[in-house]
């Protein structure tokens, strides 16, 4: 009997063991994962981080965003030609002025202010937006650009 119970307690023995082994491990386990996660939160801004963007410059001379081909446009103008400017039929909410009034001015004679004509020329951001673009959300919705225009023209098919 006394054999029977020294094994019991040798059985006894070795499961508590083996069970404040397995604790151990488990809790060594989350403290790693924890450890590893606190770690990943601090390195990730770091490692995501892929450096500086060029901005595109801005102004006439600057970097062009886009060429307008044809797109259609109401054109308004003053009389004498000093100023020209545009919003785009699919986009009302964004103004394009032109760099080259007087060059353009002498295509609009047959047109009034207001018409509906097609547009050709590159565009670039205009710089008086860029600085106080950053400041407002107002800069989201309403965008201002310049264009180097190349044609003015009516379209064939209709407004």
């Amino acid at each position: 009997m006394a054999a029977y119970f020294f094994v019991m307690n040798e059985i006894k023995y070795y499961f508590v063991r083996i069970t404040i082994i397995v604790n151990d491990i488990s809790e060594m386990r989350i403290h790693l994962i924890r450890k590893l996660f606190i770690a990943l939160v601090l390195l990730a801004p770091v490692l995501s981080y892929t450096g500086c963007k060029k901005q595109a410059k801005c102004g006439c001379n600057g970097d062009v965003l886009f060429t307008l081909q044809g797109s259609q446009a109401y054109v308004y103008f003053n009389p004498d030609g000093s100023s020209i400017y545009f919003t785009l039929t699919v986009d009302p909410y964004s103004t394009y002025n032109f760099c080259n009034p007087s060059a353009m001015f002498p295509k609009l004679s047959n047109y009034k202010s207001g018409d509906i004509l097609d547009v050709y020329g590159d565009v670039f951001w205009d710089c008086n937006y860029v600085m106080q673009a950053s400041s407002s959300a107002y800069g989201a919705y309403y965008k201002v650009y310049q264009v180097m225009g190349t044609d003015i023209s009516i379209n064939p098919y209709g407004k």
